[in-house]
């Protein structure tokens, strides 16, 4: 949904990147006064990771889309006037944007990008839970990021909620409805996905309800991919062996042959 609360539909074609000067990128001061992050990344890592495995698979063919951005943990500006006026969101997701002329810019500046984020995620964490429930929501808000998604791999240890999820209408997250199916596992829609997100245990899964399936994380294909390689592997290596079982027969048919004509021969 868009800020007026209308259906947000994937543009059919990218918008324009409109380049508005350079960048001084030596001259942005990322909060030198800020004390040390706590170094908790690596709980969220395995979970980031493994979203930005399936939503590129799903959504950008692994980097290959010219019109779909994804990013983690990279800089969003919201401020023309002042590029320190920054977020950083766990990922971040743009349909129909120039996602080629976005990377060399190293930082994601909408006004450029022509449009907004459609979607931010958050993954909690110790040092940023507070951020994650009360000021990223403003920021994304103020943003125009249409939807906005926060999971706690934790059980809600740090989130107070195993999954969350808000679309922005009329200017305001409203929260999204979650379900817990027959299957166990909690789910919350994405209409800009077309996907619900999933909290299955603490760990995320994405539910295509068009298939009725969920999608094949990067272990589950590479499990797969490496069963039908040593499938492929065996038929190879069974059809040596018939072919050299049958040039074998063939060799001793021809043997007899030989020693069959050999008495009448003499």
């Amino acid at each position: 949904m868009t800020a007026t609360g209308t259906a947000l539909l994937i543009p059919p074609a990218m918008i324009p990147y409109q380049r508005m000067g350079e960048i001084d990128y030596a001259g942005l001061d990322y909060n030198p006064d800020d004390p040390e992050p706590m170094p908790d990344a690596m709980e969220q890592e395995p979970v980031v990771q493994e979203m930005l495995g399936i939503l590129n698979s799903r959504f950008t063919d692994f980097g290959w889309r010219p019109d779909v951005f994804l990013s983690s943990n990279t800089t969003l500006c919201y401020d023309p006037s002042n590029l320190n006026v920054r977020v950083q969101p766990d990922i971040y997701l743009a349909f129909g944007v120039d996602q080629g002329a976005i990377r060399p810019r190293l930082i994601y500046l909408p006004w450029e990008a022509g449009k907004p984020p459609d979607l931010a995620l958050e993954v909690a964490s110790p040092s940023t839970r507070w951020q994650d429930i009360i000021a990223k929501p403003r920021i994304y808000a103020t943003i125009g990021i249409p939807e906005y998604w926060r999971f706690d791999p934790t059980g809600g240890e740090h989130h107070s909620q195993l999954l969350s999820g808000e679309r922005l209408i009329d200017g305001a997250y409203q929260p999204i409805e979650l379900t817990t199916e027959p299957d166990g596992i909690l789910k919350g829609y994405s209409a800009i996905l077309g996907l619900a997100l999933c909290w299955d245990e603490g760990w995320p899964r994405f539910y295509d309800p068009a298939t009725g399936t969920y999608l094949e994380n990067w272990r589950e294909e590479r499990a797969r991919l490496l069963a039908e390689r040593d499938r492929f592997l065996a038929e190879q290596e069974r059809f040596r062996f018939l072919a050299e079982q049958s040039r074998l027969q063939s060799r001793v048919q021809e043997l007899e042959a030989e020693l069959r004509r050999r008495p009448s021969e003499s």
